[in-house]
C-alpha cells in the first residue's frame, strides 16, 4: 500500500462540494411526502402532498453539482495538480450526485407510477446501477493523453440534469398563476412518462453512441463572433423561460446522440448505395 502524502486542496473542495450539493438534494427529496387522493379530481389521480417547491430545489441543487463537478477538473489542470486520487474522489462524488440523487427524485416525481406502484422504484435502481457502470467505465477507458472532445455514452451529469429538469418544470407548471392551459393535465402525463425516459436515459448512458462535450466544444478555444452571440442569447433564452427552456434543452441533448447515429447510418447507406451504381 503506498500512503498519501500531499492533497490538492481547492480542487478536492469543489469535488466535495459536488457531493455536498448531491446529498442536500436527496434530503430536500425527501421532504416530499406521499401522495393522496384527490376527492375533487373525478378520475382520482393522485397528488403531490407537500409543495412542489422541494422538487425544484433539488432539481437546482442536482445543477449546482454540475458547476462544481466541472470547476474541479478545470481547477485541477489548471493549477497542474491532477492526480487518481481525485479522479477516484470525483467519481464517487459523480455516483451519488448523478447517479443516486436523480434516481431518488424520479421516485418523488412519479409517486404512483400508471402500470405498477412499485415499477418506479426497480426503473429508479436501474438507473443508479447504470451510472455506476458508467461512471467506472469512463475511469478504466479514459487516459489523460484524451481530448475530451467527444463521451462514448450519455454522460451522467447529463443524465441528471434531464431529470432534474424536469423537478424545475413540475414547479412551474403548480404554480397557481401558470397562464399555461392544460398544466394540470401535462403534470400528469409527466408523472407517466418520466419513468420511460429514466429507463432510456439508463441505457443511453451504457451505451457506445458518441455525445459531443459540449463545454469543451462551446466555450474552449477561438470562436467566430455570431457564435458568441448565439451562445450570449441562447444564455438569455434559458434563464428567462428557466422553467421549460430547461428540461427542453437537456432532452434535446440526450435525444441528440441517438438521432445523430441514425442520420450517420442514413448517410452511409445512402453512399453504399451510391457507389454500386
Amino acid at each position: 500500500m503506498r500512503p498519501i502524502r500531499t492533497i490538492a486542496v481547492l480542487p478536492t473542495l469543489l469535488t466535495l462540494g459536488n457531493l455536498v450539493c448531491g446529498f442536500f438534494a436527496i434530503v430536500v427529496a425527501s421532504r416530499v411526502g406521499k401522495p393522496v387522493p384527490d376527492p375533487d379530481d373525478a378520475t382520482m389521480v393522485l397528488r403531490i402532498a407537500s409543495d412542489s417547491s422541494d422538487v425544484m430545489i433539488s432539481g437546482w441543487l442536482i445543477f449546482l453539482a454540475m458547476v462544481f463537478d466541472s470547476l474541479d477538473g478545470y481547477v485541477a489542470r489548471l493549477a497542474r495538480t491532477s492526480s487518481d486520487f481525485g479522479a477516484q474522489l470525483d467519481s464517487l462524488c459523480d455516483l451519488v450526485t448523478f447517479g443516486v440523487a436523480p434516481g431518488f427524485l424520479l421516485v418523488k416525481m412519479c409517486p404512483e407510477f400508471a402500470f405498477h406502484s412499485q415499477a418506479v422504484w426497480v426503473i429508479a435502481a436501474a438507473y443508479a446501477a447504470c451510472a455506476a457502470l458508467r461512471l467506472a467505465r469512463f475511469n478504466v477507458e479514459t487516459g489523460d493523453e484524451d481530448e475530451h472532445t467527444h463521451f462514448s455514452g450519455l454522460p451522467s451529469p447529463a443524465a441528471a440534469a434531464a431529470i432534474a429538469g424536469f423537478g424545475i418544470m413540475f414547479y412551474t407548471l403548480r404554480q397557481s398563476d401558470n397562464p399555461l392551459r392544460h398544466a394540470a393535465q401535462i403534470d400528469i402525463a409527466l408523472q407517466y412518462i418520466l419513468p420511460f425516459f429514466g429507463a432510456l436515459l439508463a441505457l443511453l448512458m451504457v451505451s457506445r453512441i458518441r455525445y459531443p462535450h459540449v463545454a469543451n466544444q462551446i466555450f474552449r478555444g477561438q470562436k467566430s463572433f455570431a457564435h458568441v452571440v448565439a451562445v450570449v442569447f441562447a444564455l438569455v433564452a434559458v434563464f428567462v423561460i428557466r422553467g421549460y427552456s430547461v428540461p427542453i434543452v437537456c432532452c434535446a441533448f440526450v435525444f441528440y446522440g441517438p438521432i445523430h447515429l441514425v442520420w450517420q447510418k442514413v448517410i452511409e447507406r445512402r453512399q453504399q448505395e451510391e457507389s454500386m451504381f
